[in-house]
């Protein structure tokens, strides 16, 4: 991955920029319905970083709230702008862990996905490279994170409970 502070990416308008302050926890591909449908592809590739790691050049994303398969919502920064999604709050992390769209990315090249999940949903005509990391469903942080990134998830959840 890229050194801390040198990823850097915005909107298809350029009226919102941000960078990340440090290496994404990991890196995944969401097969399900729910991202094909938000990102109008076949997936989403989401790096998880903490809100207070994502720094705001420029502009202002707005917030939608956006339903899911499980009747609760998710919060999707856009550009007001043009509209591009740029990172989403996952309803079970909250505000505190933004899952940055990597696409999004000024050069995103160097974010491969470590695991593919809801790969019961994928479409079929999108081939997964051999020993690929992939699940049904939701996979298991604990299973497939780094300990470091456990650690770093475990800060930013803990620091938003108090």
């Amino acid at each position: 991955m890229s050194a801390p502070g040198t990823l850097q990416g915005g909107c298809l308008c350029g009226a919102v920029r941000y960078r990340l302050l440090d290496a994404p926890m990991f890196v995944h591909c969401c097969h399900c319905t729910e991202c094909q449908r938000s990102s109008g592809s076949a997936f989403a590739v989401n790096a998880p970083i903490e809100r207070g790691r994502l720094h705001l050049i420029q502009g202002r994303p707005r917030r939608w709230m956006v339903p899911t398969d499980t009747g609760r919502t998710q919060d999707m920064m856009r550009c007001e702008h043009c509209g591009t999604a740029l990172w989403s709050h996952h309803p079970q992390l909250g505000g505190a862990i933004a899952l940055v769209y990597t696409g999004t990315l000024d050069a995103p090249h160097g974010l491969v996905p470590q695991v593919h999940l809801f790969t019961r949903s994928r479409q079929p005509w999108v081939p997964l490279p051999p020993g690929t990391v992939a699940v049904e469903e939701h996979y298991d942080l604990e299973r497939y994170w780094p300990p470091a990134s456990l650690a770093r998830l475990g800060a930013a959840l803990g620091a938003t409970a108090s």
